[in-house]
């Protein structure tokens, strides 16, 4: 999926920063992965190989992901070997997550 058009209008990132943001969020799923699942649907569960800088790498992206789109909820908790990064957002935005999921889901079969 490289078409951007399922960025909603109240994303704040400029248009020119929004495909190396989502490049950011392609590399971390694809580098770190291990488990998505969709258990509501305005909830999304990720789990996340941890690693030496991996739980700052997320939390970053994270917060600059909160700064632009502020409909997102992020929850991280690291664990030993993992992190769960828990995304929520509201009925508004129930299709960006739906296309967050879907995009996700691709970058992992792609690896």
């Amino acid at each position: 999926m490289s078409d951007l058009d399922w960025v909603p209008q109240s994303c704040a990132l400029p248009t020119t920063e929004q495909p190396l943001r989502v490049a950011e969020w392609d590399a971390l799923f694809s580098d770190r992965l291990r488990s998505l699942s969709r258990p509501q649907p305005l909830h999304l569960l990720l789990d996340l190989a941890g690693g030496e800088g991996v739980d700052g790498r997320v939390r970053d992206l994270v917060e600059r992901e909160s700064g632009c789109c502020s409909f997102f909820t992020f929850t991280t908790t690291a664990g030993q070997d993992l992190i769960h990064l828990d995304i929520s957002v509201d009925q508004a935005h129930e299709t960006v997550l739906d296309a967050l999921a879907v995009r996700t889901a691709a970058v992992v079969e792609q690896r």
